[in-house]
């Protein structure tokens, strides 16, 4: 299995960045995808999820109304688009992959390399 992230960079607060997750390797339809960020000195922490099989979403209180998750089936990839970006955003995103359990919290098992995403003020 292989997740690429890319699409981070340096953006000016108030703008805005997509982040692209490219999985293969395996099928996907069982699976929640997520990103994570984790800044210097902090623990990583979940930003947004989608289940593959119905679209269905989830966010962190800190980006929910800014950012937004979406997938395409056809390229098999996961979109972060984040908008009125803050300095607080700055931090290595990552993308990961989780098989979906009913009843149980998801354990992403599959992780990308990252990509950094730096919000200037």
């Amino acid at each position: 299995v292989q997740l690429q992230a890319s699409g981070g960079g340096l953006v000016q607060a108030g703008g805005s960045l997509r982040l692209s997750c490219a999985a293969s390797g395996r099928t996907f339809s069982n699976y929640r995808m997520g990103w994570f960020r984790q800044a210097p000195g902090k623990e990583r922490e979940y930003v947004a999820a989608i289940t593959w099989s119905d679209s269905r979403t989830y966010y962190a209180g800190s980006v929910k109304g800014r950012f937004t998750i979406s997938r395409d089936n056809a390229k098999n990839t996961v979109y972060l688009q984040m908008n009125s970006l803050k300095p607080e955003d700055t931090a290595v995103y990552y993308c990961a992959a989780g098989l979906v359990v009913p009843g149980q919290v998801t354990k992403y098992d599959y992780w990308g390399q990252g990509t950094q995403v730096t919000v200037s003020s």
